[in-house]
């Protein structure tokens, strides 16, 4: 079995905590199921437009200086911070 970390909205981790505990389950398996709920639906559903990722480069472009992309929660971290700083940190 693979571990990852990934972000979860707070109301919602709340929601599947609870509904873990009424049905005596993990939470593991609760997002376990839903996971392949969402998986299995899609296989009807038609396949979207390849995305293309723009990757750009050059002095004003790339990781700010002190950001290693190699440490995930210092990266998230950062990145909150900026959006408590910024506002919503939806740029324009």
């Amino acid at each position: 079995m693979a571990r990852t970390t990934f972000r979860l909205d707070a109301d919602l981790l709340a929601e599947a905590k609870a509904l873990a505990a009424r049905q005596h389950r993990t939470l593991n398996s609760v997002m376990e199921d839903a996971l392949r709920r969402v998986i299995a639906e899609s296989g009807s559903e038609p396949d979207a437009q390849p995305f293309k990722l723009h990757v750009h480069s050059g002095p004003a472009h790339g990781l700010k200086s002190g950001v290693s992309i190699d440490d995930n929660v210092a990266l998230l971290d950062r990145m909150d911070a900026e959006v408590h700083v910024h506002g919503s940190g939806v740029r324009r």
